[in-house]
């Protein structure tokens, strides 16, 4: 049986495939690129850190030996920063020092990255100033009470009047004495009776 030329046929009614083999192949290599791509930068990343990390522990040390050597001279201070930077693995570029106060930088390099790190160490506080007057400044606070106590100020106060009858027995002292117990106690008078002695 032969086909009519221009007749329907399912054979001529095929469209040829798209050939797609080996395309999975090209998207695995892609997503493999990417991916290599990105754990390299995350590497590179982790370097700079580490590296930054480094040099901040440097300048650090660095500071605080300078700082520790201060009265010695800025000589023998920056000598002894020096020494403390490289044993961290980095190298001091910059000691400066005002008084006791210890200014470093440092550089720690790893790989193609070279961080810098400042620094600065000194006393906890400010050496005491000189004894002389007071420096001008706001007042101190006044004390609470009366401006100019007069007499009534330091007159004794009375002891509070005990009611007629019986006294009851005084209790008995805590059982851990603290500061109140040490408090002197006021003794009570006791009001004449009738049949008065």
């Amino acid at each position: 049986m032969r086909e009519a030329p221009g007749a329907f046929s399912p054979r001529s009614a095929r469209v040829p495939a798209r050939r797609d083999d080996g395309s999975a192949t090209v998207w695995v290599a892609l997503v493999a690129t990417v991916l290599c791509a990105l754990f390299g930068t995350v590497l590179a990343l982790g370097q700079v850190v580490i590296a930054r990390h480094r040099a901040g522990a440097a300048a650090d040390l660095a500071a605080l030996a300078a700082a520790d050597h201060a009265l010695r001279g800025e000589s023998v201070a920056c000598a002894r920063a020096a020494e403390a930077a490289r044993a961290q693995g980095a190298v001091l570029l910059r000691c400066e020092l005002r008084g006791e106060i210890a200014d470093v930088e440092a550089a720690s390099r790893l790989g193609p990255f070279t961080p810098t790190a400042l620094s600065r160490a000194g006393p906890a506080s400010p050496a005491p100033a000189p004894p002389g007057p007071a420096p001008p400044g706001p007042a101190s606070p006044a004390p609470a009470g009366p401006a100019h106590p007069g007499p009534e100020a330091s007159a004794p106060v009375p002891p509070a009047p005990v009611p007629p009858g019986p006294v009851p027995p005084a209790p008995a002292g805590p059982a851990h004495p603290g500061p109140e117990s040490s408090a002197p106690v006021p003794s009570a008078r006791l009001p004449p009776e009738a049949g008065g002695r």
